[in-house]
């Protein structure tokens, strides 16, 4: 018996690894876009505002594609989902080389939205295939485990990218007024090249794990018969599933909000010696500080219960963002990077105290609150818009409220209300 269990556990260690590994790429891509922003800023001359739509971009894939993808894979099966993620990753990744060559930023964007779409097709994966993947009862601790694998993959990009995408030292704007036109467009294209590496060297590796994938045999997971349906009719009478969902697009659109423009708010205070590539340091801490909160979130959460955790991670959040804009300097930097800690258990949180008491509509719930995260494709262009018009301070304004009605459901919303419209 002993050993059936053993070899069991072998034979769902290789896949278990493979799935880990992707949650790792995957996240490492996903916060490259942190770094991407003040690059292609500079590479293609734009707004904080048009900058800011290369996370519209992702994270409206995400929105659009969720849906489509749980359906896809519920059809063909888990391994066909995982490949057809890669190629799409791998696709969008390549189109960086064209987008680059002629410095045309709607094709960057373009790139951006099919990679991201590829990734909905792995993210839909990997959570239900891990949890059925082994012992239901260890279910849980793998799903920490594989968060935490993509949580330091989403530490690292920042960093990565620093140090391909930017500078050692800042070229002042200055001296970029000062270049010839040909100057100009020499600088220009050498900026807009240096995406080429980080990006085709993503493509080879998601193609090449997609051939990887399609040969190595992968556990087949039957689901659950039930009701799988996509429909939205009888969950909207759930008033705290709707707030919930206002809760994930508030808490996606503050964190992805706030390391958007972390460089940019960072560039803006002038300290002396603060490098681009040095202020990407502080998104690493954000999301070092995310994957510390997440590994210490299941002890913390068996002791203090799941709404006045969200009430403490969401009212901190606010008041740190609030200090941070009242103190400036390298303090103000510290404080806003303290946030990852914070939000680190927001997720989790939200997403349980909004599918309680759904029964039998908790699957369709969780595709309606997965598509909250729409949130982080609509807060930064609202925070480029504000930092093109009034500076770069004010638009922190939209994570600050952002935070207020995270703490507003902590407190009030996810209270379970049900509407009843049965004659």
């Amino acid at each position: 018996m002993h050993t059936s269990s053993s070899s069991k556990r072998s034979a769902f260690l290789v896949p278990l690894l493979i799935v880990m590994s992707l949650m790792f790429f995957w996240n490492m891509s996903r916060n490259i876009n942190d770094i991407l922003i003040p690059h292609l800023k500079r590479a293609c001359q734009l707004t904080d505002f048009q900058s800011s739509l290369v996370q519209s971009a992702f994270f409206g894939a995400y929105f659009l594609m969720a849906l489509p993808a749980g359906i896809f894979i519920h059809r063909r099966g888990y391994k066909a989902g995982m490949v057809t993620g890669l190629l799409i990753a791998a696709a969008g990744a390549a189109l960086f080389f064209p987008a680059a060559e002629i410095r045309y930023y709607p094709l960057f964007l373009g790139a951006l939205f099919i990679m991201a779409a590829g990734f909905t097709f792995l993210e839909v994966t990997a959570t239900p295939y891990i949890s059925r993947l082994g012992d239901p009862g260890e279910a849980s601790s793998r799903l920490s485990l594989s968060a935490a694998v993509g949580s330091v993959g989403a530490t690292v990009a920042p960093y990565i990218g620093s140090l391909l995408l930017l500078h050692k030292e800042d070229i002042p704007e200055s001296a970029i007024q000062n270049y010839t036109p040909g100057q100009l467009q020499a600088f220009l294209t050498a900026e807009a090249n240096l995406v080429k590496l980080p990006y085709v060297s993503l493509a080879l590796l998601f193609f090449a794990m997609a051939i990887l994938l399609i040969f190595i045999k992968l556990p087949a997971i039957r689901e659950e018969e039930g009701t799988g349906r996509y429909t939205f009719k009888d969950i909207l009478n759930y008033r705290h599933l709707l707030l919930g969902v206002g809760a994930v697009f508030c808490y996606v659109g503050a964190e992805v909000g706030i390391v958007s423009f972390l460089i940019r708010y960072a560039q803006s205070l002038r300290i002396p010696g603060l490098t681009q590539q040095k202020a990407a340091l502080f998104i690493s801490l954000f999301m070092g500080l995310v994957l510390a909160g997440r590994l210490g979130g299941a002890y913390v959460l068996k002791k203090i219960a799941a709404p006045r955790m969200l009430v403490i991670s969401a009212g901190g959040a606010f008041l740190l963002v609030t200090v941070a804009l009242l103190a400036g300097g390298y303090g103000s930097l510290f404080l806003l990077a303290l946030i990852g800690l914070l939000t680190s258990v927001m997720y989790p949180v939200i997403f349980t105290l909004s599918i309680d008491g759904l029964g039998r509509h908790t699957k369709t719930a969780s595709s309606l609150l997965i598509m909250g995260i729409v949130g982080g494709a609509l807060v930064p262009p609202a925070m480029g818009y504000v930092s093109d018009q009034v500076g770069i301070r004010w638009s922190f304004i939209f994570p600050a409220l952002c935070y207020l009605y995270v703490l507003f459901f902590a407190v009030k919303g996810y209270h379970i209300r049900i509407r009843n419209n049965h004659k």
